[in-house]
């Protein structure tokens, strides 16, 4: 059994009706991914309350839980639903006054409702809460038991580790031991039998309490005080024939439960000492949140029976990135059947450990690019898109793909309010500091830029595509930068590519590249085929998703052609003598001057802006200059020429290629709600 749906009307951000939330989960590990105030730890809070939680801890309703409309009233009722399916047959027979049949499966619903009687919360009794079951919520109200029984176990952002682990009075840590199916095991002590014949090792720890108990009992020195106080002070203090005799005893009655309780709440869980060996080693919040994660994955796994749910708010708090990384690994492993195995496997070990389902929030982009694309959830606008295939645009290849290659850089992604996808580190470097420029801060305006070099371009973009938008669409703008890839004619024989008109390499087979005269004679069908050629780079245009192309044929061609050619041969040589500036042996002036003039030389000597644009991409195909160095040192460039009002903003911004602003433009947008997604 596990928790697949949860709908959410009238609780904080979500309001009812179609304003409200649907999140489907899976059979393992599901993460809420997203930006701040996108409702993920309403929805872990939303557990808390129709599930209840193992800690015992109550989750006090407030007031502002209900939902504030943007135009009316303050909702007056909270309804959650739980949807917890997969029931096995013993769970069917132990929950079977719950369970709703239908074609399909068996499922229990839960059905959570809050109905505000009045606004004074200082009143005795200002909401009525009502936990009922069925598919409408028509069914019987759950009892105590059952309740305990669907309880998750929570661990909740910035926790208190060493505390939750520390010894007193219903601490965590007995909680979880006492459900430890081994913490039972051994003989009761018998009093009758001879201390000699006895094998403390063979005893229960409740057993172990009461030999502890009898032992010091007998100890001498407990029976001398007892004396002294009988035979020196009672027996001066009694009446005759009411004399008073006292007897010192060692505490620890009660049931066997209680007995086992009491020496519990007495033990603390702590990490070794790595130098030294000691049981109080010196480590910080992050190790003791991983050895408080893993006591609570060791009851979940264990315990014969309860719902096995683990909620986990920012499981990379006090965490470092590798820390992280491997504790997704981990988390993944447990959330499968036998996911405890040892370097030799013991089967009875393997066998006792369940699956653990996990929920967890984060706004990690190492944990993100960690977990599957199948098992994560986009928390938008207060709704919730699942990333698992069939609800996206991708396909198996796809996910196979991103599988691979959507590492840290890239999950970025999930937590923006626009995206920016490029083919280079030169556009990775270059448009930040563009929108910087155009009063359009990428930082402040939550946008992420994913380089992803020259591959996936198209794979990365369908990532936020809804496979079926009439339920709802994501409102993130996501614009592809991409190169036109076709030269202008004069640029083969520059590059050295052919040697004139008539070579045949113009045409040869193991060519990779396209110039103006491939797409045709004449200017109308090379229009045509040029537009063509666009209309297939905006093949996956929908939705959210807008490509924008160079207008001729490369970035850096497209920079120089649009009014930055002197700007960006100045780059280039800098960027060609980077390790001499570095290291001193050239002057910046020096190399500046000289890049300007023969800016100069080759302006004169060249018959066309073609031409001259071509002469100067001919430094990066040559490897005479790196594109992303060049494009720091262009961006070093035009921030000088601003502080020093060489040059301004608006004469910056008009010797740009159209294509780069329109997309700048378009991800530092926000995005209207067109469509809102249906409940069910």
């Amino acid at each position: 059994m596990y928790l697949s749906a949860l709908t959410i009307q009238n609780f904080r951000q979500f309001g009812a009706g179609r304003q409200g939330l649907v999140i489907r989960f899976n059979n393992g590990v599901t993460a809420l991914v997203g930006e701040n105030d996108a409702g993920k730890s309403s929805v872990i809070d939303a557990l808390r309350l129709v599930l209840q939680t193992r800690d015992g801890e109550y989750v006090r309703l407030q007031p502002d839980d209900f939902h504030f409309p943007e135009n009316g009233q303050q909702a007056h009722q909270i309804k959650i639903v739980a949807k917890f399916s997969a029931l096995s047959t013993a769970e069917q027979g132990a929950l079977s006054e719950y369970v709703t049949f239908n074609k399909q499966e068996a499922a229990v619903y839960v059905h959570w409702t809050a109905r505000r009687l009045n606004d004074d919360q200082l009143a005795r009794r200002w909401v009525d809460i009502a936990v009922r079951s069925g598919h409408g919520g028509g069914g019987p109200s759950l009892d105590v038991n059952v309740r305990q029984l669907l309880a998750a176990a929570y661990l909740r952002p910035l926790r208190d580790a060493e505390r939750e682990m520390s010894p007193g009075r219903g601490s965590r840590l007995s909680q979880v031991l006492k459900n430890f199916p081994h913490i039972k095991h051994g003989a009761d002590f018998n009093a009758d039998q001879p201390l000699a014949d006895l094998n403390p090792a063979s005893l229960s720890l409740a057993g172990l309490a009461e030999y502890l108990r009898h032992l010091v009992n007998l100890h001498g020195g407990v029976k001398k005080a007892q004396d002294t106080i009988n035979d020196n002070y009672l027996s001066h203090l009694g009446l005759e024939g009411d004399d008073l005799h006292s007897h010192i005893n060692f505490v620890e009655g009660g049931s066997e439960s209680s007995r086992l309780r009491q020496i519990l709440e007495r033990l603390e869980l702590g990490l070794l000492d790595q130098q030294s060996g000691d049981t109080k080693g010196s480590y910080g919040l992050g190790s003791n949140n991983l050895l408080f994660m893993a006591c609570e994955l060791l009851l979940l796994g264990r315990e014969p029976d309860g719902l096995p749910l683990l909620l986990i708010e920012e499981p990379e708090a006090h965490l470092h990135p590798q820390r992280q990384l491997r504790l997704m690994e981990f988390l993944e492993a447990a959330a499968k059947p036998m996911a405890c195995k040892l370097e030799e496997p013991n089967l009875e070990e393997i066998n006792q450990q369940r699956p653990v389902q996990i929920i967890l929030t984060t706004h990690s982009p190492n944990l993100s690019s960690k977990i599957a694309l199948n098992n994560l959830v986009l928390m938008h606008r207060h709704k919730a898109y699942s990333l698992a295939e069939q609800q996206t645009n991708l396909d198996a290849t796809d996910y196979r793909f991103l599988a691979r290659f959507l590492d840290v850089t890239k999950a970025n992604l999930f937590f923006a309010r626009g995206v920016l996808i490029v083919e280079g580190d030169g556009e990775a470097i270059l448009l930040p500091a563009l929108a910087k420029i155009m009063g359009r801060d990428f930082t402040r305006h939550g946008v992420s830029v994913v380089n992803v070099g020259g591959t996936g371009l198209g794979r990365y973009s369908r990532i936020l595509q809804r496979a079926i938008p009439e339920e709802g669409t994501l409102n993130i703008p996501v614009a592809r930068v991409a190169d036109m890839d076709v030269m202008p004619d004069c640029a083969p024989a520059i590059l050295g590519l052919v040697d004139d008109d008539n070579d045949p390499r113009w045409n040869g087979k193991h060519r990779r590249w396209k110039a103006m005269r491939h797409f045709g004679d004449d200017e109308k069908t090379r229009d045509e085929a040029l537009a063509a050629r666009r209309t297939n780079l905006k093949s996956d245009d929908a939705q959210n998703v807008q490509t924008f192309i160079a207008n001729h044929w490369t970035l850096e061609y497209d920079l120089a052609y649009a009014g930055l050619a002197k700007e960006l041969l100045v780059a280039a040589r800098l960027a060609a003598n980077d390790d001499a500036l570095n290291m001193e042996r050239k002057k910046v002036k020096e190399v500046v001057e000289a890049a300007e003039a023969e800016f100069e030389q080759l302006r004169q000597s060249t018959d066309t802006h073609a031409h001259l644009c071509s002469h100067i991409y001919s430094l990066f195909t040559s490897r005479t200059a790196s594109k992303a160095i060049t494009a720091q040192y262009l961006v070093d460039l035009l921030e000088d020429c601003l502080q020093r009002q060489v040059l301004s903003h608006e004469q910056i911004m008009g010797w740009l290629p159209g294509y780069l602003t329109e997309a700048i433009t378009y991800v530092t947008t926000r995005l209207e709600l067109t469509q809102e997604p249906s409940g069910d």
